[in-house]
């Protein structure tokens, strides 16, 4: 049983920065992908970003390009997601997601279908 416990969210006013995490746990395994959705109210949710275990290659939405990064630390299966320049716009729940596929080529997964385990969320409020 796979578990994945977000910690970081919480309330900041336009402008400013929060630094989420998620530290994957329970069975062996070394995830291929680990990333980070969101879901706004009454919206559907939607993908922010998700980090390759082999070479560490980042991916994002454009949306958060240049004002997000995502890191991890394979040997602490967590991921993290430092969000600087925060705007009214990025208040959502944010969900960490794991996907333990590895695929050949260069696909990075970004719809829900492809993660395979996913937190239970964590709010982020941005005030303007």
């Amino acid at each position: 049983q796979v578990q994945l416990v977000e910690s970081g969210g919480g309330l900041v006013q336009a402008g400013g920065s929060l630094r989420l995490s998620c530290a994957a746990s329970g069975s062996t395994f070394s995830p291929s992908f680990m990333g980070w959705f969101r879901q706004a109210p009454g919206k559907e949710r939607e993908f922010v970003a998700t980090s390759r275990r082999n070479g560490g290659k980042a991916y994002y939405a454009d949306f958060v390009k240049g004002r997000f990064t995502i890191s991890r630390d394979n040997a602490k299966n967590t991921v993290y997601l430092q969000m600087n320049s925060l705007k009214p716009e990025d208040t959502a729940v944010y969900y960490c997601a794991v996907d333990v596929t590895y695929y050949s080529g260069s696909y990075s997964p970004s719809q829900r279908y492809d993660y395979d385990y996913w937190g239970q969320g964590t709010q982020v409020t941005v005030s303007s």
